[in-house]
This record gives C-alpha cells, structure tokens and sequence, in this order.
C-alpha cells in the first residue's frame, strides 16, 4: 500500500526534542528544539501551522518563533487560553508564552536547579501545569503565581516526565533514571519511610502512591490511557515499550500512610532498536499508542491485534537522526507528527 509521503517542515540548526498539538486549533502545532542537539547554546520555541501545501498534501510552515538563552527540551499549550503555551529549559527556567505577544515571555519562573525536561498542563484543573527536572524534583505550578505551589521531591535522580492523569485531579506519574514509575496522589503530600544508609534530612523523598520497578535501565518516557484509568506506558533504555495495570493504586490518606510497590505489566511490546525516547497513546483508540526511538523510527502499536497478528501497526523511518518526539492530532484521527534530531517535524497519517 503506497502512503502519501509526509508534510517535512525543516528548522535548520535547531535539532528537536518535544512536540505539542494545539488542544484548541487542530491546525496548530508547538516545537521545542536546541542548537547543538541541547549540549550547549540556545533554544527556539517554534509555533507551527498546518496548512494546504502542493499536490493537496498538507503544508507545513513556522508561524513565528521564540529565541531562547538556552535549549528547550519540552513545551505544553495552555488548557485555558488558546494563545499561550509554557516551555522547559536546560537553564532550570520555566516560560509562558502568548503567540500573540513578539519575541519575550509574558512571565518566567527560576527554581529547578536543573535542567526542567518535561512539562504538563492539567485537561481536568485547567489552570494548573507541572515539571519535571534532573534536579529530581517535581513542580506544580499556575500562571499566576510568581513562586510554585507545591514542590515534590519525586526521584533521588533525574525525572525525565511528569504527567497528570486525564482521569483524577491531584494524581500525576513520573518515571526516572532509577528505573521506576512512580504514581503520587498532590492531596496526601508524606515523606518516604527512609532506607538504611539515606538520611531523611539531606534527602527526604516524597511517599509515591504507588512506585512500580519498571525497568533495570533508566525510563525515559510514560503515558497514561486515556480511556482505561491506571493503565499506563512506558519506554526507556531497555528498548521495550511496557503497559502497566497500575489500578491497585490507593489514593488520598491512605496513600500517605501505606505506600505500595506494585504494577502488573500486561503488554510487552519489542521492535525497537534502540531506547524509547517517547511514548504516547492515542487520544481516539485506547488500543493504539505510537512510539519515537533512538533507532530514528517512529512506530505505532496495538495492544489488541488480530489472533495471530502482530502488535506492530506501522513503522515511519523517514528520519535520520534520533525520533525524539512523537504526537498525535488530537483532532483527526490517524494523523501523527514526529520530531527528531535531524531537524525535521514529520506530520504523517497512520
């Protein structure tokens, strides 16, 4: 079956590390990207517009785009105004942005102490948004407020994401170098019962809800489910992509008084070659989730295929460079975008 090729958009020197879909335009896309592949130098927040291009194949083009002092590696639009987006930097900085404003942030915070690598925006308290750092902290945040709210000291490492679930407020995961993921419900903020040989003092871990052992290696990535609630995914070093039952997690008091290791792994999805970089379940089929590696593909699986079928739904290996990112239209179904180091976002349909 011969696929049209993808709509490329092309942002040369600035290599990607994260993608968002507009959740009010579903023409409308938002790309983190670094000079130097994120090592050293600045950052640029490109604000992208889907539109008709040759041959009736969809064209892609920058509508504008920010300068930053340093890379970004993840960005969120705002669940409650449609112009305004919040982006993550290697400097420890936090920015809001309004397209409708030129060149400088509308406000900026500065706690993380380092790089922030994941931001969220809550779809369920729409005025609220999280990072995650390699400080190992997690931060909650509103645009309003010039300081944080509340500040969870998630991992003893680098958290590399942080995501709210799309079902409860208050309950976010997190996954991170120690090979976890961890499940914190913001209601019942506790400190971890301390290991022997860590003292709480110097390093006090907040109490997950729940922490499952997801990994030898580090986890890079996690999704929740958006139709099945505790279902969530994960992808890390390990190269395989891991859906997690998660649903005998306890929430508020109880959470803080009795924290519990658990997680059944019900899907083992193998293929990719290299690490997982990125995984995302679709918004429209709670079956379908697509995934970008280190491998320079990006895949789409099934976690429910055909009796003798295969999980592997579709292969995109377009790129050239390591598959950094990878979202889908929250709008039209099938549609996927990726981003990768070779500077290019592919926008594709599946």
């Amino acid at each position: 079956m011969n696929r049209p090729p993808p709509s490329v958009l092309h942002t040369p020197g600035f290599a990607h590390y994260s993608l968002a879909w507009s959740p009010f335009h579903s023409n409308r896309l938002a790309l983190a990207s670094s000079a130097n592949y994120g090592l050293v130098g600045n950052g640029r927040l490109h604000v992208v517009a889907l539109g008709p291009g040759p041959g009736g194949q969809p064209g892609l083009g920058v509508e504008k785009f920010y300068e930053t002092q340093d890379g970004l590696y993840d960005v969120a639009w705002s669940e409650i105004h449609e112009n305004q987006l919040v982006s993550a930097s290697g400097d420890g900085s936090i920015k809001l942005w309004d397209v409708m404003i030129k060149d400088l942030p509308i406000r900026a915070w500065q706690e993380h102490t380092r790089e922030v690598f994941s931001v969220d925006w809550s779809n369920i308290s729409k005025d609220q948004f999280i990072s995650s750092s390699w400080d190992g902290t997690v931060k909650l945040w509103t645009p309003d407020r010039p300081r944080s709210i509340t500040t969870l000291q998630a991992h003893p490492s680098c958290v590399y994401q942080a995501l709210f679930s799309p079902h409860q407020p208050d309950v976010l995961a997190t996954c991170s170098t120690d090979g976890t993921l961890k499940i914190f419900d913001l209601r019942s903020p506790a400190y971890a019962p301390s290991g022997p040989g860590t003292n709480k003092f110097t390093t006090p871990l907040t109490a997950a809800a729940l922490t499952v052992p997801a990994s030898g290696g580090e986890v890079l990535t996690l999704d929740w489910n958006k139709y099945r609630p505790f279902l969530i995914a994960t992808g890390g070093v390990d190269k395989a992509i891991k859906v997690w039952d998660c649903r005998m997690v306890k929430l508020g008091p109880e959470a803080a008084q009795a924290p519990a290791v658990g997680g059944v792994c019900e899907t083992h999805l193998a293929g990719h070659e290299y690490a997982v970089r990125k995984v995302q379940w679709s918004p429209h089929r709670a079956d379908v989730l697509a995934s970008a590696s280190y491998d320079m593909t990006c895949r789409v699986w099934s976690t429910t295929p055909a009796p003798g079928g295969s999980h592997l739904m579709y292969i995109h290996d377009q790129h050239t460079e390591f598959v950094v990112g990878c979202g889908w239209s929250l709008y039209e179904e099938g549609v996927l975008a990726s981003c990768s180091w070779d500077c290019r976002l592919n926008v594709f349909r599946v």
